[in-house]
């Protein structure tokens, strides 16, 4: 198994921050690139304890589909998102969130592996970790660039 481990320095409130995490509707913003849409069970809004969704969306250049459900929820420190039926062997997303002085340290573990066996194992280290590294990073700035200003408003009624 892979593990990626993020941490990004929000200036807002640890709710905003929490919340714009498990929008699904911010979630599609920031995945523009990739065309993810929300196709099957909580669609947009956001997601809590024990709801689930499933993405479609293009990852390198194949269709795929990913069902994950939220397995874990202690509003507005931690949530966890675990992979029910996808292309992955193992998904698990830890969304850790700590008020400091005037910030908000946001924290992702993205524990992961690929079917295949050893196949697998080399495509997560070679290519696969640096690919979900830098959509993360992607997708946390846009989290960032929503709470820091009065965007998250739009997405947080």
């Amino acid at each position: 198994m892979a593990t990626i481990h993020l941490s990004t320095e929000i200036h807002s409130t640890i709710e905003v921050c929490f919340d714009l995490s498990r929008s699904i509707d911010l979630h599609k913003m920031s995945t523009v690139k990739t065309n993810e849409e929300a196709i099957a069970g909580k669609t947009s809004g956001l997601i809590g304890m024990d709801e689930w969704v499933t993405w479609e969306a293009k990852h390198l250049g194949f269709k795929q589909k990913l069902t994950s459900k939220i397995t874990a929820f202690e509003s507005p420190n931690y949530f966890k998102d675990e992979q029910l039926k996808g292309i992955f062997k193992t998904f698990q997303h830890q969304h850790i969130f700590k008020q400091e002085d005037g910030f908000v340290i946001m924290e992702d573990i993205l524990i992961f592996s690929s079917p295949f066996g050893i196949v697998g194992k080399l495509f997560d280290k070679i290519f696969l970790k640096s690919y979900l590294t830098k959509f993360l990073k992607e997708r946390n700035s846009i989290i960032k660039i929503f709470a820091e200003s009065e965007e998250w408003k739009t997405v947080l009624k």
